[in-house]
């Protein structure tokens, strides 16, 4: 999600941020689109970060007392499939300020429903939530993941394959699981809440290397993950 915005484009802690926040879907509810998507054999993204008010003293929606960092800021970004882009920052009368704005707090309602995040009453209840998910991201991980043979092989769309998984499943998942468990931190305990920080650094090594492009080693799935909230 690149952003050539000068001092106005988001630090790398933002981009990470408006990924999480996208769910991987354009943020205008009108539209359905994914943000990363296959394509000739390709995982591509058409995910770009609008500003609500302008990067520039001219751009639409303008606010020329903003600072620069103000403008670079999570709260002044929305996150669009290239066609809703363009659309907000071509028509800017049709698509004001409050109505962007009113998209992102929508979408972000529209997640926190789907991802189950409320209170639970019991351990079992919560597991029962998670546990799919997890199941989910592991499968990914055994067929696609950069173990798999294939994966040594450029012309095999390996690696392709796994970007995108990455991307649209087990980054979304993992993120999922997490506000699940934050919000039922008091079901956790003591060894349960280390094991939940260790996922939460593991899935910020996955977004820096995955989005962000660094060049760094990961920190590996916590394995007693797998059995969190059980009894």
């Amino acid at each position: 999600m690149a952003c050539s915005r000068g001092a106005a484009s988001p630090d790398a802690h933002t981009q990470k941020r408006l990924f999480a926040s996208s769910g991987n879907y354009c943020q205008n509810p009108a539209c359905a689109n994914e943000l990363f998507i296959d394509a000739a054999g390709k995982s591509i993204h058409i995910a770009e970060m609008a500003h609500v008010f302008a990067a520039n003293n001219n751009g639409p929606r303008a606010r020329p007392e903003l600072s620069k960092a103000e403008r670079g800021s999570f709260e002044n970004l929305v996150v669009l499939c290239a066609n809703c882009h363009t659309m907000v920052d071509k028509a800017p009368k049709a698509y004001p300020d409050d109505m962007m704005l009113r998209w992102k707090r929508e979408h972000a309602s529209k997640l926190q429903q789907l991802f189950g995040a409320v209170a639970f009453t019991d351990r079992a209840s919560a597991r029962a939530v998670i546990e799919p998910i997890l199941i989910e991201n592991h499968t990914i991980f055994k067929k696609y993941g950069p173990h798999i043979e294939d994966a040594a092989n450029p012309e095999s769309g390996a690696a392709e394959r796994w970007k995108r998984k990455m991307l649209t499943r087990i980054i979304p998942n993992s993120r999922r699981v997490l506000s699940i468990l934050d919000t039922n931190r008091s079901l956790l305990n003591v060894e349960e809440r280390f094991v939940l920080e260790e996922f939460r650094q593991h899935i910020d090594d996955l977004e820096s290397f995955h989005i962000e492009g660094q060049m760094e080693d990961a920190s590996r799935f916590p394995a007693d993950m797998a059995k969190i909230l059980e009894n």
